[in-house]
């Protein structure tokens, strides 16, 4: 019975998870982004992310450790260097995974698995969130002032013109 164990297997021996996973942990560090199935980037989500938490402290301890799991020197340069200037600030969540649909030979479903402070797409795009308010159906902050204001003004024009056709009459 497989009571407790919550992790994917994956279809695959423990060794053979385990090599997949570091290979594939290494090339998101090193390229940004891969594509691969959603139940893959799923693992791998939850394989990279402490890595990347422990590289935000740089000492010899943190680069043995994330070295025995991954086993590519070029990553741990990319993860110790440029992708920890990058996730510094962030609390946590530092991948993002975009379905890309389903895959065509066996239906499998499909994603793209990035880092996140890496997709300048997005980071371009990225606005703060417009707050909004269910208060009226006139608008908000100044173009209800302005659109009183303008009715105040209209109405105060009428009421000149009416002035002056009781003076011409």
């Amino acid at each position: 019975m497989r009571h407790g164990k919550k992790f994917n297997h994956l279809g695959r021996t423990a060794s053979h998870r385990k090599a997949m996973l570091s290979n594939m942990a290494s090339s998101l560090i090193l390229h940004k982004r891969i594509s691969t199935t959603l139940a893959k980037a799923k693992e791998l989500r939850k394989y990279v992310e402490p890595l990347i938490s422990r590289a935000k402290e740089d000492t010899t301890h943190n680069r043995r450790i994330v070295f025995s799991y991954l086993q590519n020197k070029d990553s741990i340069k990319t993860l110790f260097g440029e992708v920890v200037e990058k996730v510094a600030t962030r609390p946590g969540g530092y991948t993002r995974i975009i379905k890309t649909g389903n895959r065509l030979g066996d239906n499998a479903e499909m994603c793209i698995i990035e880092l996140v402070d890496f997709n300048e797409l997005m980071l371009k795009d990225a606005k703060p969130a417009k707050k909004t308010t269910r208060r009226s159906r006139r608008g908000s902050g100044a173009a209800a002032e302005s659109a009183v204001k303008a009715d105040d003004s209209a109405t105060e024009v009428k009421e000149d013109d009416k002035k002056e056709d009781n003076a011409a009459e």
